[in-house]
């Protein structure tokens, strides 16, 4: 993997900004942690594609509904409402980053202990629609 120390940087910043948000959710949606984890978050992904395509990446016209909601929900974790921002935050991720779901079910499938777990019969099944991965008829 090929990585610049920016990047590389960015990479621990985004993953840490998971982490936080991870553990805002599991205490009970402690407004610091998520409020946190969505700093991390925002700043890791710059660092890692560039400020001027983080901005195209949001400023999309196909996105500009999950770019509403995402910004939205952080908003509304920094003003102490963090239960409603959690979802709405959740709603704008998933109509942003909905397009890389197959991708990285594919890469998953591919490790040697979850990707013989994916591709159990019903699990497999699942994944797909929840990937939106389309299967092929032949």
């Amino acid at each position: 993997m090929w990585l610049t120390d920016a990047q590389k940087i960015g990479v621990a910043l985004t993953s840490f900004g998971g982490l936080f948000m991870l553990l805002g959710v599991i205490l009970f949606f402690d407004g610091a942690l998520l409020a946190l984890g969505n700093i991390l978050f925002l700043s890791g992904l710059t660092l890692i594609i560039g400020p001027q395509k983080t901005f195209y990446f949001f400023a999309r016209k196909q996105k500009l509904r999950g770019t509403v909601c995402f910004i939205g929900g952080i908003l509304l974790v920094f003003i102490k409402w963090p239960l409603v921002g959690v979802i709405v935050e959740t709603i704008g991720f998933l109509n942003l980053f909905g397009d890389f779901f197959p991708v990285i079910l594919t890469f998953l499938r591919q490790l040697p202990g979850i990707g013989h777990l994916l591709t159990l019969p019903y699990i497999r099944d699942v994944a797909d629609r929840i990937a939106g991965s389309r299967t092929s008829v032949v």
